[in-house]
């Protein structure tokens, strides 16, 4: 199990692939781990070589006392790299992923090669809302939290005919540490990168679920118009879109990437 010391903390990672590749890194959403790339990693691991990390407070990765920013999930990505012994790479990050990689491409341009932002925003929902998610978490587990997720992240389509897909991550974010995810709510609800993200030079694609409503499509267009020569895919999913619709996910990545 490759464990990293970064910023004074665990962070686990998995690598696949020929490391004379050019490097691809995947940064998981709030509430999962990086398992959830399985699908894009099978796919690309010939073309690229990959490495997924649990960001801080999720998976195998410690979770630290909070709360966490999103300087800290950024300067955990460059650190990785370090260690590693990566100078630039590929990024692609979904939902809090991608608002890592929002803070890689304004404060870490050097490191980045082409940056894939996935069901994101520059501004994801508001600082009450996190802050009110971290303390119930906090003083009531993640129980509540998983039992809804299923309804967050994907369309009832979805669950009706993937049960088994959205009951496996729902029960992976019952089985995540509490304090960590609830950190992550903290980085989020201070995370505003909309004043920021017009200094982005990295080729940039973002990623929208056509059914997302926490990042929607509207998000993804306002990224596009900050962000100079940004490109813009949307697909037929709600907010984990790599997992519902996995096919044209890895279509527009590799595309992006040729």
């Amino acid at each position: 199990m490759p464990i990293a010391i970064i910023n004074d903390t665990c962070i686990h990672y998995r690598t696949e692939g020929d490391r004379s590749l050019p490097a691809l890194v995947f940064s998981n959403s709030l509430g999962t781990d990086l398992s959830m790339w399985q699908e894009q990693a099978d796919a690309l691991a010939g073309r690229n070589f990959l490495v997924r990390y649990d960001t801080r407070g999720h998976g195998l990765s410690a979770s630290p006392p909070g709360p966490y920013s999103i300087d800290q999930l950024g300067t955990d990505v460059v650190a990785l790299l370090d260690h590693l012994d990566i100078e630039k790479a590929h990024f692609c990050g979904i939902s809090m992923g991608g608002v890592t990689g929002l803070w890689l491409g304004v404060h870490a341009p050097k490191r980045l090669n082409r940056l894939i932002l996935a069901n994101t925003a520059a501004r994801v929902g508001t600082a009450d809302g996190w802050r009110t998610r971290a303390a119930a978490v906090r003083a009531q587990g993640l129980g509540a939290i998983a039992d809804s997720a299923a309804s967050r992240w994907f369309t009832p389509e979805f669950v009706q005919h993937q049960p088994a897909v959205a009951d496996a991550m729902a029960n992976k974010l019952r089985g995540q540490n509490y304090e960590g995810y609830a950190a992550c709510c903290d980085a989020l609800a201070s995370a505003d990168l909309r004043a920021e993200i017009h200094a982005i030079t990295a080729p940039t694609l973002i990623v929208a679920g056509a059914a997302d409503p926490v990042t929607t499509v509207a998000d993804a267009e306002a990224l596009r118009s900050a962000i100079p020569g940004a490109l813009v895919a949307a697909l037929p999913a709600s907010h984990i879109s790599n997992v519902e619709a996995p096919a044209q996910f890895t279509r527009q990545l590799l595309e992006f990437l040729a």
